[in-house]
């Protein structure tokens, strides 16, 4: 296996060459203005509370990072960007299931395993993303952005279900009509452990059509070689389809393994177009379309554990899966959205129009689980090829329309913000299992096979088949009213009233024993009124105290499990509530030294009631429990400015203590003799909330004697210890220790063109996230299973790598 090392000599000189410590936060522009503009910070324009301000005048905590400095720092993915962020953490599963679920935590609110990833969760995440005015969760490569902005804690007056924890809102870039300019990028780099290179390309244009109408389109590829070799993959028969016997024999023949190196491929196109129009000098529209589509060769995660490939216990060596079959996934997103902007002088009225459809599929090996759960040898006769396979889709679309009314001006001491809100989505998730070539064995192995017909067993190979389709839909009012009290003190109320309707339609069968099957269905609705109130005063004109209570909220809906049959679950599995989370917070922000460094301090602490944890019943349904009460609280911590005319500094760190409150009550299986069971007890930590995180950046700025810049960037980010289940269990739960990633570029730029030359991960930290332990998915000969499913989510490994950028 080729590789790029280095050695700790060749690591010190290129630090002590960047003379600087950083965090994944990047600043260099903000450096470049800042030595025509005397060091002072910038102004940086956010919109969180639906009208454009000054950052350091919104009265709760908020971070932002622009597009330049996701650029300049060669960010492309949510992932890396939001390691920036004190109080925000991710579980990093790359890629391949970067569309399935999102992996973002605010404030240490999560209950969910860090072992989930290739299953649609029936309950949508605490933290909204929204693509300007859209709500979605789609995890685009970030291009083409004009500011994304991190607002931490609950958000439901202004942003609605799903803001429980905090929204992630990603601005993008619209066409300009005063200037045709563009630019072509590329970068080549190569990852630790792959014997290729990772290549991403893309192009720019923005181009006035006349006066008050322009066009503006970014495209762009990325092809990734793959990192992790699938070791031990099952060599298949003529048909493609199910392990080849050894020999020919069809009843007694083992399986012949393969390995397939760099197994993980990244293949992703992207782009975006849009139209703006200035109708007239009051009244603007803005059309956009937006599309990523997604190939992915298979996980990059590795397999800790051992095998029995060889025929004794044999140790996995580094960037090794040991999965049986390959696990690849593709996905396609679109975005289209109209927005438009009209003065009426007292106030702008905006209008939101979008729809977007997320679709995507993946293939997934569960041999270790069916292992584990000694289904082979107890369920399935024992076949010597032991397979399970499980194809897995989902298809979530909705129309979202959003009209807003905000003042222009302060009139009689009062803002105000008013809007109404609709959303109509729907969704399907599927998964087929399979065990490919059972039937064909078992026909073979045993004379009396033909007869399990008379016992009502269809002879397939297809195990569990499931289809889960929803109905959402939602309207609200909702609108923010600040009274200035004086110049320097104001308070600011804010009020949203919604009523959502969820229909949930579940298909569950096992197509072997299909008299076993059920098809539930069940609706819910929910109406509530969601309460945020602020309060800050201005103790001079560079420091800003402010209180916050604020509300958030996220829908409940329908488990729809069977409650009679083969396959009944307890009643109290039906549906799940609506959780809600309180948020007291104390916070200062403000401006040091002329205005030189700006910082912002803040505690909290959130009271989260009813937190639904996405987890399985009895019989493997797909289910939402809601717990009784969990807390987190804590301190986030920023701040920036400048040492030196020429070096710049970011640092960022975050306490947060998370854990539950009462006892966590599931129902039990109907056999059990009580109706519940404890998932985890009062006082446990939550899963993949490290106390911990420390984010530390200096950039350093030389202008050359030619009125070039040399730009050189250092930055790290930590996170401490977590656990990766809910409460205590033999199969999932398992310490991650903390780590610390290491980023390096350093850039030369000209007027039109810069080349910058990147390192990250320098020390190649694996930066575990979550995982799925050998209990739960590993190898087990005994079942005749000699791979290993288990896994853990490691971070990109080192990537050394340069990129070039032509502006024109």
């Amino acid at each position: 296996m080729h590789s790029v090392t280095f050695n700790k000599h060749t690591i010190a000189k290129a630090i002590a060459s960047a003379l600087v410590l950083s965090s994944p936060v990047y600043h260099a522009s903000a450096q470049e203005v800042a030595a025509q503009e005397g060091k002072t910070i910038e102004r940086i324009e956010v919109t969180a509370n639906r009208r454009t301000q000054s950052i350091q005048e919104v009265p709760y905590n908020i971070s932002a990072v622009s597009g330049t400095e996701l650029d300049e720092g060669k960010i492309i993915d949510s992932t890396e960007l939001l390691r920036n962020i004190p109080g925000a953490t991710v579980v990093d599963r790359g890629y391949r299931n970067s569309g399935v679920i999102s992996g973002v935590v605010i404030r240490g609110i999560n209950v969910n395993s860090g072992a989930q990833g290739d299953v649609a969760l029936s309950a949508v995440s605490t933290v909204a993303g929204y693509v300007d005015e859209t709500p979605l969760n789609a995890n685009f490569i970030l291009k083409d952005i004009e500011m994304v902005e991190v607002l931490r804690g609950p958000q439901g007056t202004l942003y609605g279900s799903g803001s429980l924890a905090g929204t992630v809102k990603y601005r993008m870039n619209k066409a300009e009509t005063d200037e045709f300019y563009g630019s072509v990028g590329m970068s080549i780099g190569q990852t630790e452990g792959s014997e290729g290179n990772s290549l991403n390309m893309d192009v720019l244009v923005n181009v006035p059509i006349t006066d008050n109408l322009a066009f503006r389109a970014n495209v762009g590829r990325i092809d990734n070689d793959g990192i992790v070799d699938y070791t031990n993959v099952y060599v298949l028969d003529s048909n493609n389809y199910a392990p080849a016997a050894e020999g020919g024999d069809l009843a007694n023949g083992g399986v012949s393994f393969r390995s397939v190196e760099d197994a993980d491929t990244v293949d992703i196109d992207y782009g975006r177009m849009s139209l703006f129009w200035q109708a007239t000098d009051d009244l603007t529209f803005n059309l956009a379309y937006q599309k990523q589509s997604d190939e992915i060769g298979g996980r990059r995660q590795v397999t800790r554990g051992t095998n029995w490939v060889g025929g004794s216990e044999q140790q996995y060596g580094e960037y090794q899966n040991g999965a049986v079959l390959l696990e690849p996934s593709e996905r396609e997103v679109d975005l289209t959205s109209l927005e438009a902007e009209w003065d009426l002088g007292f106030a702008t009225l905006t209008s939101s129009s979008s729809k977007y459809n997320h679709e995507g599929s993946s293939i997934s090996d569960n041999t270790g689980f069916y292992a584990q759960q000694n289904w082979f040898a107890d369920l399935y006769y024992g076949s010597p090829r032991p397979m399970a396979l499980a194809e897995r889709g989902y298809d979530d679309e909705a129309f979202v329309q959003e009209l807003r009314l905000v003042s222009n001006q302060t009139k009689n001491n009062i803002d105000w913000v008013i809007g109404a809100y609709y959303m109509d989505q729907d969704s399907i998730a599927t998964q087929d299992s399979y065990m490919p070539g059972y039937q064909e064995w078992a026909g073979a192995a045993f004379p009396w096979w033909p007869s399990m017909a008379d016992f009502g067993m269809i002879y397939t190979d297809n195990d569990f088949h499931y289809v889960r389709t929803e109905n959402f839909k939602d309207k609200a009012l909702f609108g923010e009213l600040t009274y200035h009290f004086s110049d320097d003190f104001r308070s600011t109320m804010g009020i949203r009233r919604f009523d959502n309707t969820f229909t949930n339609n579940t298909e569950l069968l096992l197509p072997i024993w299909p008299f076993l099957g059920a098809e539930p269905n069940f609706e819910t609705t929910e109406s509530d009124t969601l309460f945020k109130l602020n309060m800050s005063y201005d103790i001079s004109a560079d420091t800003m105290l402010y209180g916050t209570i604020s509300e958030g909220y996220r829908r409940g809906g329908a488990n729809a499990v069977p409650l009679n049959g083969s396959l009944a679950e307890r009643p109290e599995w039906q549906q799940y509530d609506s959780d809600s989370a309180v948020n007291y917070e104390l916070g200062i922000k403000g401006y040091l030294d002329d205005r030189k460094h700006s910082y912002s301090l803040s505690a909290f602490m959130l009271d989260w009631d009813d937190p639904q944890l996405n987890t399985s019943s009895y019989w493997g349904f797909y289910t939402v429990a809601n717990g009784d009460s969990a807390r987190t609280q804590g301190i986030e911590f920023e701040l920036q400015g400048y040492l030196t005319d020429s070096i710049h500094y970011v640092l960022g760190y975050a306490y947060v203590n998370a854990e539950l409150t009462a006892d966590f009550i599931v129902p039990s299986s109907v056999f059990a003799d009580s109706a519940t069971r404890v998932q985890a007890t009062d006082g446990t930590t939550l899963p993949a909330s490290p106390e911990h995180t420390l984010s530390l950046a200096l950039d350093y700025t030389h202008e050359l004697d030619n009125g070039m810049y040399w730009i050189t960037q250092l930055n790290t980010y930590y996170q401490s210890d977590s656990v990766n289940y809910l409460g205590e269990s033999a199969t999932l739960q398992a310490d991650i220790d903390g780590f610390s990633l290491w980023n390096l570029t350093s850039r030369i730029s000209d007027e039109n063109w810069n080349v910058t030359f990147y390192v990250k991960n320098i020390f190649n930290e694996d930066g575990v996230t979550g995982l799925l332990p050998e209990a739960y998915m590993g190898t087990d000969p005994d079942e005749n299973f000699l791979g290993n499913s288990s896994k853990d989510y490691i971070s990109l490994p080192r990537t050394v790598g340069v990129a070039f950028n032509y502006r024109f």
